[in-house]
């Protein structure tokens, strides 16, 4: 990443993974109404999970670091009340967000930790 693109990056790290999905759920009720990907990846031995947003033409990156790797394949994300728990496939609960859990192998994204 050069200079350039560094200064137009930041990274906001949540303390829990219910305030970084809480991201998703602002995102996806947006007016153009986009969910955000969730990534997962192992960065220097710690297991990450992040979602890229931008504003203003920078990148923010919106990241946690968690004990273990993600066992599921998705997260099904409760619209109204923000509650989640990990799942192997999209359900058919409408009021659901079902987000897929993209693992990453490698990256020159370079985490503040």
């Amino acid at each position: 990443m050069s200079q350039s693109e560094e200064r137009f990056t930041t990274y906001l790290k949540y303390e829990t993974l219910e305030d970084l999905l809480k991201v998703i759920v602002y995102s996806a009720q947006s007016a153009l109404g986009l969910t955000p990907m969730l990534y997962y990846i192992n960065y220097n031995n710690q297991q990450i999970l992040f979602i890229l947003t931008g504003a203003g033409g920078g990148i923010i990156i919106n990241y946690i670091v968690q004990n273990e790797r993600p066992s599921k394949k998705f997260i099904e994300l409760k619209r109204l009340s923000g509650e989640f728990s990990f799942v192997d496939s999209i359900g058919t609960d409408t009021q659901s967000l079902y987000v897929p859990i993209i693992k990453i192998e490698k990256s020159t994204l370079k985490f503040p930790i």
